[in-house]
């Protein structure tokens, strides 16, 4: 009989003590089965596992959480409005600041003598408007005068040229007409008298009639004439009288000419005070300019002194005593750590039930602590979206990616001394939907 192979032999062995061990410890277990607070101790662990889980269930059935958040904050850079050197500088970095609180201080000595500029400028635009004001006044008191004057010497003139052409008209009609007609009666009379003094004279040379006789139709021929030649000069007269009346109307109607001509330049002269008017207006706007250009120099001026705009941290700091800065270099952050929040970005689909004011749990890992807050509002589109190369599906490989919306959360009050969270920091947070 061939012999076994010592291995063989030893594994046998083995094998003989280990069914008899398993055997035993299977009647142990069933023994320890029946022992009833062994049964009882089982179903106590059962029920807490089970009340555990239920438990569990509950609670993360209306939480919905992402690790893929960060704190969120404003981010304040602060930078120089003007040209300039640094004078001063008040903050260190990292430092807290309050609104208001002075942190640069740019040299104003340029600026300041601009504003001194500005400030003489005005002066002269003031005085020059003043004295235009004064001359508008005085041009309209004394071209009103002045029109009032000319009106009157109008109104006169043209009174004295209606005298005097009532005068020539007279003149030289009814008193012209009236010795002329006068003239032909009296010479008339005087040749009717001539001709019976003619016819007389033989009659008193035959002795027809007598001396006394004769000499009443002398003297009646020599009245004639002597009536004649006085009628003759009243023609003449009355015919100067009539040249005169009319020269008086012709130097009437002259005046009047030229009292209606200085009244025409009263009236042009009037239009003096628009002209003193426009020069007021015009120094009323170089007085509004330099008013602007006083306020845009002391605008210059303020913005030598930066202060900080709110409460913050300031960080990143850039500037230096000697400094020249420039327009719009930036010289420092303020981060202002009491107005933060927290953009959450979940997956579009944890957000169906989602609505602003629910409450929130952050979770922070640099404090180890659960800090409370509630949901304010989910952004319009989703981070791929709204990053910078945002993705193009139309390329004929797309492949369907869940994405994820930003939701914004806001922190209800949180003391200082618990924790003070910095924008930049990531969290985990937590929606509570129900």
């Amino acid at each position: 009989m061939p012999s076994m192979d010592p291995n063989v032999v030893e594994l046998e062995k083995e094998l003989g003590r280990v069914e008899p061990a398993g055997e035993e410890a299977a009647e142990k277990g069933t023994s320890r089965w029946a022992d009833p607070k062994f049964r009882r101790g089982v179903a106590g662990v059962a029920a807490v596992l089970a009340l555990v889980t239920v438990v569990l269930l509950v609670h993360y059935h209306n939480r919905i959480s992402t690790d893929d958040a960060q704190v969120d904050g404003h981010i304040v850079p602060i930078a120089c409005k003007i040209y300039g050197t640094v004078a001063d500088v008040v903050i260190n970095d990292n430092e807290p600041v309050k609104a208001g609180q002075v942190l640069v201080r740019i040299d104003p000595r340029d600026y300041q003598a601009r504003v001194d500029q500005s400030k003489a400028a005005l002066q002269l635009a003031e005085a020059q408007a003043r004295a235009a004001g004064v001359g508008v006044p005085l041009s309209r008191e004394t071209t009103q005068s002045v029109t009032s004057g000319a009106d009157a010497q109008l109104v006169a003139a043209q009174a004295n040229y209606d005298k005097a052409r009532f005068t020539y008209e007279r003149d030289s009609t009814a008193e012209l007409a009236y010795a002329r007609a006068h003239v032909a009666a009296q010479q008339a009379n005087n040749d009717r008298a001539q001709a019976d003094l003619a016819r007389m004279k033989p009659l008193m040379e035959k002795g027809e009639i007598s001396q006394q006789q004769y000499d009443a139709y002398l003297a009646a021929a020599r009245v004639a004439d002597s009536e004649l030649k006085a009628a003759n000069e009243k023609l003449a007269s009355a015919e100067k009288s009539a040249e005169i009346a009319r020269e008086s109307m012709l130097a009437a109607k002259a005046q009047v000419e030229q009292a209606r001509a200085m009244l025409q330049q009263a009236v042009a002269n009037h239009k003096q005070v628009s002209i003193r008017e426009a020069d007021q207006a015009s120094a009323q706007a170089l007085v509004a300019k330099a008013h602007a250009d006083l306020e845009a120099a002391q605008l210059q001026l303020s913005y030598t002194t930066i202060v900080a705009p709110t409460d913050g941290v300031v960080t990143r700091k850039s500037v230096e005593v000697g400094q020249i800065v420039q327009p719009g270099q930036g010289l420092f952050t303020l981060i202002p750590l009491h107005d933060i929040w927290v953009t959450a970005n979940f997956k579009e689909t944890q957000l169906a039930k989602v609505r602003p004011g629910q409450k929130a749990e952050i979770d922070v890992d640099m404090y180890g602590e659960t800090f409370t807050g509630h949901v304010d509002s989910v952004a319009g589109a989703t981070g791929a979206r709204l990053s910078l190369l945002p993705p193009e599906n139309a390329t004929g490989n797309y492949v369907k990616v869940v994405q994820r919306i930003p939701v914004k959360i806001l922190l209800d009050s949180m003391p200082p001394d618990k924790g003070i969270l910095r924008p930049g920091m990531n969290v985990q947070a937590t929606i509570i939907t129900k």
